[in-house]
């Protein structure tokens, strides 16, 4: 059984420093430790690494937090759905109001092209799915 939620079993992972620091940045921390459940497409830090330099120094000011809020609740999907659902599905409603493309090519999972690393990390009030590459609403 897992012992932490979303948020706390993100930041224990280590390698979503750059997510847990805009979840913060954005006021979202509160709602992704509350009961959910919640699936997040979550990027890494390498993932946020690949934006264009600057990209996440400016969503991180306090004059972006809608944009950045924006941006992260496109990785939520409210509900726990694991990876045996998530490839069932073609497309799921995010939080910001937004659907996100989901396919199965060759073996692996893409949620609007960006490649699914890790499925199925539990947590206390959800699920994460980690991702290579940071979603970007339309």
């Amino acid at each position: 059984m897992p012992s932490k939620d979303i948020v706390g079993t993100a930041v224990s992972a280590g390698s979503f420093k750059t997510l847990t620091a805009a979840l913060e940045a954005a006021g979202l921390v509160e709602t992704l430790k509350g009961n959910g459940p919640f699936t997040v497409f979550a990027p890494t830090d390498e993932a946020f690494a690949k934006l264009p330099d600057g990209t996440v120094k400016s969503l991180l000011k306090p004059e972006n937090k809608q944009q950045l809020t924006s941006i992260l609740t496109y990785h939520v999907v409210a509900g726990n759905v694991k990876a045996a659902d998530v490839i069932k599905l073609s497309s799921a409603k995010t939080l910001n109001g937004q659907s996100v493309t989901i396919k199965v090519v060759e073996g692996k999972v893409l949620i609007n092209g960006a490649t699914v690393v890790k499925a199925d990390i539990a947590a206390t009030n959800g699920t994460i799915h980690v991702i290579d590459t940071v979603l970007m609403p339309k």
